[in-house]
């Protein structure tokens, strides 16, 4: 099948989502078995967030690290291959873990393996797919399977293996699929897919050939969207890491409603992977920037403050999760459109890296602390004040849009 044919890009872009989604759906599954490890356990709520920040912090260095190796080796098969089995690998460690320390330990190699992830699928996207269509390529790779097996799929399936097996047993079960993507990578992905550029002639490429990551890093864009990131991420593992918490404590859901609950997140950003990334093929990537983390606040002021029908918060947090569908833009698409091909796995793995470091690592464990001293309110709050500053500063970016920008040029 040709690399440039359409059925191999829809192929390509499929298989990578679904990839990212096993992924995801190992990473997520410690917070929607919470409820029944922290007991197991004896953990405090800080020890929960220490979970998530553990994973975001190795997550954060391997994102840089293994974006800067791909970029310089070229070789984003194999290090797509190997992440794949290591993350599946690290999920029965955490099914054996009889501590929080040897929990601890598992979380901390999982972030390793699936670091480096996300950076290079992007990478081998922003290169092998045409560029009008880079947007919604992106959000499907990024969003897609991630949260229709992450965020759909775990929350509904796993609280009811852990009810009827144990919360080890799904553990387990979570990390066969990984080993069956890393087959399937290797037998379908052309090794030389994604491989940035080997020779660009000195005329040509200025000022692009002089282009370093020092370049991309005084990028206004790139610098707006790791910090956005720090922001978002944070927003996004708070939620995950303490809204079941609060869902089953607080609000007296049982396990499996506040997991159908959180299910609906799952839906929401499912639909957002198209619907928002496509729209910013069209409309510009900006305006989402802007408006989709000022909708987000409904979801923990929904939470918090919603008293009605349960179908009726449902709706709330369907809507309010949406903003999960601007990730692929910060994380990747406006990156990539900022700096040079050379430079796309490194500047993509500093936006995710950064997210992931600085809000993944502090932002669940001072979570945990405000939980522990103010109660399992808190993470709520500090979900509302993550959305707003995040959209706030969305104001500041260059459109990066092809279709826009084409549109800006016509006009002039």
């Amino acid at each position: 099948m040709s690399r440039a044919s359409p059925a191999y890009q829809v192929a390509l872009v499929a298989l990578l989502s679904v990839n990212f989604g096993i992924l995801f759906f190992d990473r997520n599954a410690l917070g929607f078995l919470m409820p029944f490890v922290q007991p197991d356990l004896h953990l405090s709520n800080t020890q929960v967030g220490l979970l998530s920040s553990a994973l975001s912090f190795t997550w954060a260095f391997a994102a840089f690290g293994i974006g800067v190796v791909s970029d310089k080796t070229g070789s984003r098969k194999g290090l797509l291959v190997a992440t794949t089995v290591l993350f599946s690998v690290c999920s029965f460690f955490s099914g054996l873990a009889a501590s929080f320390g040897m929990l601890l330990g598992a979380r901390l190699l999982m972030g390793v393996a699936e670091g480096g992830n996300m950076p290079i699928s992007q990478s081998i996207i922003a290169s092998e797919i045409r560029p009008e269509l880079r947007g919604i390529a992106m959000g499907a790779t990024q969003n897609f399977g991630s949260n229709l097996l992450g965020s759909f799929l775990a929350p509904a399936v796993l609280p009811i293996i852990a009810m009827a097996h144990g919360w080890r047993t799904a553990f387990y079960l979570a990390g066969i699929p990984g080993l069956v993507m890393a087959v399937l990578l290797w037998k379908f992905l052309d090794s030389g897919a994604g491989a940035p550029p080997t020779a660009v002639a000195p005329a040509a490429s200025a000022p692009a050939s002089r282009a370093s990551l020092g370049a991309a890093l005084a990028n206004r864009n790139v610098v707006l969207c790791a910090t956005i990131a720090v922001l978002l991420v944070s927003y996004f593992v708070v939620c995950l890491s303490f809204m079941p918490l609060y869902l089953v404590k607080v609000r007296h859901y049982s396990p499996e409603s506040g997991g159908w609950l959180m299910s609906v997140l799952g839906i929401s950003a499912t639909v957002g992977a198209f619907v928002i990334s496509g729209l910013s093929d069209r409309i510009g990537r900006k305006p989402l920037m802007f408006i989709m983390p000022m909708i987000a606040v409904i979801l923990p002021l929904g939470a918090l403050y919603y008293q009605g029908s349960v179908w009726m918060l449902a709706a709330i947090f369907f809507v309010g999760w949406g903003q999960t569908g601007v990730f692929p833009l910060f994380m990747a698409t406006i990156p990539s459109e900022s700096v040079a091909p050379h430079l796309r796995a490194s500047a993509l793995g500093l936006c995710m890296g950064t997210g992931e470091l600085l809000g993944g690592v502090g932002a669940p464990f001072l979570a945990g602390l405000a939980a522990d001293h103010a109660g399992l309110n808190a993470p709520l709050w500090i979900m509302v004040g993550l959305a707003v500053v995040g959209g706030l500063l969305a104001l500041g970016l260059h459109e990066t849009a092809p279709r826009v920008l084409a549109r800006k040029r016509a006009a002039a």
